[in-house]
């Protein structure tokens, strides 16, 4: 079985699906079994030295993982811990990794869904997917203390639809429904903004005025799909406009390029991410359309053995809100294995870092004098 795009994880509970969809218990040695003994599903457990498909070679993309804005984003809730004191809330996921939100939970930050269960004067983090204005003025009337770790890359959308409303344009936002970076970025101008997700959404596009229209697009899309949908607005309605600068940002740029070339040398791509993560999703699409298999995993205990039978050469990333210790983890385990040769293939260099908030500046400021 060749699963879709987020379905290459492991089921809910670290399970993993064998090619005939059946869930399949993780072994002792930390691969998955494959379809054969008693475990459920068919699966048999597998000691460290019963595992026989071990790759030849591991092939690191490179950038991976954190980009800019989720380093920004989990420092600020650390400095947000050390300066304040737990608890510290937390408004959705800081980050779509649950790595990373686990550990901030266990270090005293309360992760809540939404700004109205934060108890009134106390201090909350804005994740970086960003929020509506709507959010915004809520948290003003409970008096909290708010620290905004959206992501400035996230912000710049944000200003572009306001900009494009403020002129009267209908704005059409390329994204993925239900998404928090694009219920934030809605709710800039929810009267101004229609949401489409596909080519076949750009067909059926119907606007008041086809001589006021613009786009702007979620941050972490696929890069040749949006491509495909702008150009398909652009052949309906030749007057669009856009941002003058791409809104997919840098890192999700850079990551794809890195996993294009990484799929073209390698049997099998190991994606680190979690599943509600829109860019580790993309990865794991990305990779595949280049023809290579590929699946997405949280850890290096998901990994399930047989997709390991008969690969040479298996490549690895991570998406950008997964923390490097999650690939190097996996690498050891191949290395525990019986892996001899690592290398990093390199398709750019990333130099790209933002400021702390003003809110934590401020504070660490204060607190030092």
């Amino acid at each position: 079985m060749r699963p879709s795009a987020g379905t290459g994880a492991p089921l809910r509970g670290g399970w993993c699906a064998d090619r005939a969809g059946s869930p399949v218990r993780p072994s002792h040695g930390g691969w998955c079994a494959p379809r054969a003994g008693s475990l459920p599903g068919g699966g048999r457990a597998l000691h460290l030295a019963q595992v026989s498909a071990v790759p030849e070679k591991i092939l690191l993309a490179a950038p991976r993982g954190y980009c800019a804005g989720v380093d920004r984003a989990v420092q600020t809730v650390e400095r947000a811990l050390a300066l304040h004191g737990p608890p510290v809330y937390v408004r959705k996921e800081i980050v779509h990794n649950k790595h990373v939100v686990e550990e901030l939970r266990r270090r005293g930050a309360v992760f809540v869904d939404s700004e109205t269960d934060v108890p009134e004067g106390a201090t909350v983090v804005f994740s970086a997917h960003g929020i509506a204005p709507a959010v915004r003025e809520n948290a003003r009337r409970r008096s909290l203390h708010t620290i905004d770790a959206t992501c400035p890359l996230v912000t710049k959308v944000h200003v572009e639809a306001k900009k494009f409303a403020a002129e009267g344009y209908t704005i059409v936002l390329i994204g993925h429904d239900g998404h928090e970076e694009v219920e934030g970025t809605m709710g800039e101008a929810p009267d101004r903004i229609v949401l489409i997700q596909s080519v076949e959404d750009a067909d059926a596009l119907q606007v008041e005025d086809p001589q006021r229209i613009a786009y702007i697009s979620q941050t972490t899309l696929s890069v040749d799909e949006t491509r495909s949908i702008i150009d398909r607005l652009r052949e309906r309605f030749p007057a669009i406009v856009g941002p003058r600068t791409d809104d997919i940002c840098y890192a999700t740029t850079n990551r794809q390029a890195a996993v294009k070339q990484l799929a073209r040398e390698c049997d099998l791509v190991l994606v680190i991410g979690s599943r509600n993560s829109s860019n580790s999703n993309r990865l794991v699409e990305v990779a595949r359309e280049c023809g290579a298999d590929s699946y997405l995993i949280d850890n290096e205990l998901e990994v399930c053995e047989e997709w390991l039978e008969g690969r040479r050469v298996v490549g690895i990333t991570s998406g950008a809100s997964a923390p490097e210790e999650l690939v190097q983890q996996l690498v050891q385990r191949f290395r525990a294995q019986g892996t001899r040769e690592v290398e990093e293939l390199e398709v750019v260099r990333e130099d790209v870092r933002f400021m702390l908030p003003k809110a934590i500046r401020q504070a660490a400021t204060a607190a030092s004098a």
